[in-house]
């Protein structure tokens, strides 16, 4: 499993440490990624996803898991977040015409 965010697709980076004598060697800054369990309320279930913490925060951030993914563009989303973001807009849909009805 890769160490990457399945929002942002944040990933591991490398650099250097760099010692007072000038000295470096490689390095690698791992991101704080969690296991967390979102609740979708367009699809009345909780969706299980390995989340950077910054992604969690950019979440509430903008309303809840539904909203960020309605509201990002699939560019920017991982093959994950866009297979949720498509059972979401098909939820959405199916209720709209519904509602229309």
């Amino acid at each position: 499993m890769s160490r990457r965010c399945e929002i942002t697709g944040t990933g591991v980076m490398t650099g250097n440490n760099v010692s007072h004598a000038n000295n470096h060697t490689r390095r690698r800054f791992i991101p704080n990624l969690q296991k967390v369990s979102m609740l979708s309320e367009t699809l009345g279930e909780t969706i299980k996803l390995k989340v950077s913490v910054r992604g969690l925060r950019t979440i509430e951030h903008n309303g809840g898991i539904d909203s960020y993914l309605l509201g990002t563009n699939d560019s920017k989303l991982t093959s994950e977040a866009l297979a949720v973001k498509k059972r979401i807009e098909k939820k959405t849909a199916k209720t709209g015409k519904a509602a229309k009805a």
